[in-house]
């Protein structure tokens, strides 16, 4: 078996392992069950820690008597240390292996989160949150890049889909432990239990392998091999039969030659990039803008804190059928249609959530607004790693999360701003629905189609 040596070259990986073939002949059985489950528990907990901040906006306002323009930056830092931390990890995971990266971005968030639960003043809140951040920005775009390599083709939209549910049930859990903890023992507590939970994460994480897909793109074909033989070996053991020879290689793909992050913006990339990069802003933007002021917006309205924590949670509940639905789409009408679908329906709802008048319209509209969020976020999930190659693949899903990442520190910090003009509580959730239309309009102007593909088909 040909290994690397000094230097960069090019040479034709499908003549040497076949990853792709082999990984598509394998019986979907417990072991990607087991990976995709691994991966998803981390989702949970890290969906947990951001989402956390909807629910104990108020509280923690009303203890250090912050203004609406201190409480839009705090919920900025998060996505601050997101945008740093997605750019940087998704290069360090291409070029040292997504397993390490992984398992340092759990050390990471986990810390900062007892940290938080000690936080002394609202500085020091910003800063904890803004580490918190670093560690969640690294946890995306290596989640997404490991499911995307471990999965056959015709469930990986699925699948990747699957992970993004994790989303709103860490969403309706965190509310529901802000609702049980703090009314009984305060708004830090929230991060107490958010941080013994990643010491958990941390350890069952150990048993995810390193990506053959990776080794690969980094010309290690002895350890891209072994790996190969270890996971199928396991499958074998499972199924309790020998497995089906893989196809002869459908195309070559060019390997170990390198990724410049200037490679993004070559004739290769350009649109792929510009459109990415653009959908991640404005979805991001807009849908930050919304979530992480809704709890506050209607304690405002003079809704009880725990009233409005409890409005959020139910509202929420209908993200479950939404991802699920989007879910399903994804492998039967495409990515591009499903996302832009999703995205466009979200605009309508958050609409009609700004206009409403009444709690039984509030409710309605924001379930329904809940309902398409979360389909709008499995499909761009799983849309986003399947455009680039593996050598780049988590550099391109950091960078462009980090640019949603700068959407979502813009988004909370615009909405007082709206607040202090005389469009109000409606202005906040128009300038989402237009975020959301101009992210619809990019993708289907300049996206391209990637269902049923193998992704060495799609990014080569």
């Amino acid at each position: 078996m040909q290994t690397r040596g000094a230097g960069h070259y090019e040479t034709d990986a499908s003549s040497i392992l076949n990853l792709a073939q082999r990984f598509e002949r394998l019986p979907f059985t417990g072991y990607q069950q087991k990976i995709f489950a691994i991966i998803g528990t981390a989702w949970l907990f890290d969906s947990i820690d951001l989402a956390s901040l909807t629910f104990v906006l108020a509280p923690i306002s009303e203890e250090f008597g912050l203004s609406d323009s201190q409480a839009g930056l705090l919920a900025s830092a998060s996505f601050a240390g997101m945008f740093v931390g997605a750019t940087t990890a998704g290069m360090l995971a291409d070029r040292f292996g997504r397993k390490v990266v992984f398992q340092s971005s759990m050390i990471l968030w986990g810390s900062a989160s007892l940290l938080l639960a000690l936080g002394w003043n609202w500085e020091s809140l910003i800063f904890f949150r803004f580490l918190l951040g670093l560690g969640m920005g690294a946890e995306f775009p290596i989640g997404l890049s490991l499911v995307s390599e471990f999965m056959p083709a015709e469930k990986r939209g699925q699948y990747i889909g699957f992970l993004e549910g994790f989303w709103p049930i860490g969403f309706i859990t965190a509310g529901a432990l802000s609702l049980v903890l703090v009314p009984t023992l305060g708004w830090r507590s929230v991060f107490v239990l958010q941080g013994v939970a990643a010491v958990w994460v941390l350890i069952i994480r150990r048993i995810v392998p390193e990506s053959p897909r990776w080794f690969e793109s980094r010309g290690e074909y002895d350890e891209a091999d072994e790996t190969m033989k270890q996971i199928e070996a396991e499958i074998e053991e499972r199924q309790g039969r020998p497995l089906p020879e893989p196809q002869p290689a459908r195309f070559a793909e060019r390997v170990f030659r390198g990724f410049s992050f200037l490679e993004l913006f070559t004739a290769g990339y350009l649109r792929r990039t510009v459109m990415i990069w653009l959908a991640w802003f404005f979805i991001l933007l807009g849908y930050y803008g919304i979530t992480t002021w809704v709890s506050k917006l209607l304690a405002d309205r003079g809704f009880e804190i725990t009233g409005a924590i409890g409005f959020v949670v139910l509202m929420a509940l209908w993200g479950i059928p939404g991802f699920l639905s989007a879910s399903f789409l994804l492998e039967r009408i495409g990515r591009k249609t499903t996302l832009s679908a999703y995205v466009i329906l979200s605009a309508v709802a958050a609409y009609f959530y700004g206009q409403a008048d009444s709690l039984l319209w509030l409710i309605v509209a924001g379930s329904f607004m809940q309902f398409f969020f979360f389909g709008m976020w499995s499909a761009l999930y799983a849309y986003t790693p399947e455009i680039f190659p593996t050598r780049a693949r988590s550099v391109g899903a950091g960078t462009a999360s980090s640019m949603g990442r700068l959407g979502a520190l813009l988004g909370p910090a615009l909405v007082p701003i709206v607040l202090a003009t005389s469009y109000g509580n409606a202005g906040v959730f128009t300038l989402g629905a237009v975020s959301f239309v101009i992210a619809a309009a990019v993708v289907l102007a300049l996206g391209p189609e990637t269902n049923k593909k193998l992704l060495e088909e799609v990014s080569t």
